[in-house]
């Protein structure tokens, strides 16, 4: 066997080694002599054996499942929340660069973060307003998170545990709200009936047939229903009459 064949063969060998494939969702780093030269796109890109070294970084979106946090509220609640974070590197340099390992300091970051926001709320918050304060925990993520290459893309709280004891508490908490309610309801309502009697009274008052026809329609109501026996009052009214009348004729 020749030398040349030889070293034909070996060129052949670095040339096919030398070419690096890199799919549309990832993005290449690129050393030479171990410093930082640049970043490749997607497609086949050319890497000189043993002087570049080139380090794939994928540039999906990641899910990143924050574990159950203690967290003890502004109004001294402790509860147990936890949440996922979704994030992806938009700059592969910053992100290989910059932090050991972007996937870890990321999801340690969100769990100091997530602690820190939730703390400064009440519970009702918690429970109430968690999409406020998914933005809340998404923009301070974002920020911290920019001097890595890393975009938070959302946050989402999943569960808020509360104690048992708790639980109970804003059960009856709950109770008592519909029961007042309910008492405000009911006093408006005989408010509101009070109102329309003083103004019926009123009405009557400037119109004395008027409660004289209200009074024989009410009576004829009484008169139709069957199976009862009712004794109605005389209007003072109408036995002013009688008497007057009856003063005359004896006069």
């Amino acid at each position: 066997m020749s030398p040349l064949f030889v070293l034909l063969v070996l060129v052949l060998m670095v040339g096919i080694a030398s070419f690096r494939t890199i799919r549309e969702y990832e993005r290449g780093v690129v050393y030479t002599f171990g410093k930082y030269s640049g970043s490749r796109g997607p497609g086949i890109q050319f890497v000189l054996p043993l002087i570049q070294d080139m380090l794939r970084v994928d540039m999906r979106i990641r899910t990143e499942d924050i574990p159950p946090q203690d967290v003890i509220s502004r109004d001294n609640v402790s509860v147990k929340v936890n949440a996922v974070v979704y994030f992806r590197v938009i700059d592969p340099a910053f992100a290989i660069n910059r932090v050991e390992d972007f996937g870890q300091a990321t999801s340690q970051l969100a769990q100091t973060t997530l602690r820190s926001v939730l703390g400064k709320h009440d519970l009702d918050d918690m429970l109430g307003k968690r999409d406020q304060l998914n933005k809340d925990i998404q923009g301070l993520l974002d920020t911290q998170a920019d001097g890595w290459g890393i975009k938070i893309t959302d946050v989402a709280i999943k569960h808020v545990d509360l104690d048992p004891s708790m639980v109970r508490a804003i059960a009856k908490q709950a109770e008592a709200e519909r029961e007042r309610r309910a008492k405000i309801i009911n006093a408006e309502g005989e408010m509101q009936a009070a109102q329309q009697l003083d103004n019926a009274a009123k009405i009557l008052a400037q119109r004395p047939e008027t409660m004289q026809l209200r009074y024989l329609g009410t009576l004829g109501e009484f008169v139709n229903a069957k199976g009862s026996t009712v004794l109605l009052p005389l209007p003072l009214d109408l036995l002013k009459s009688v008497t007057d009348l009856l003063g005359k004729k004896a006069a």
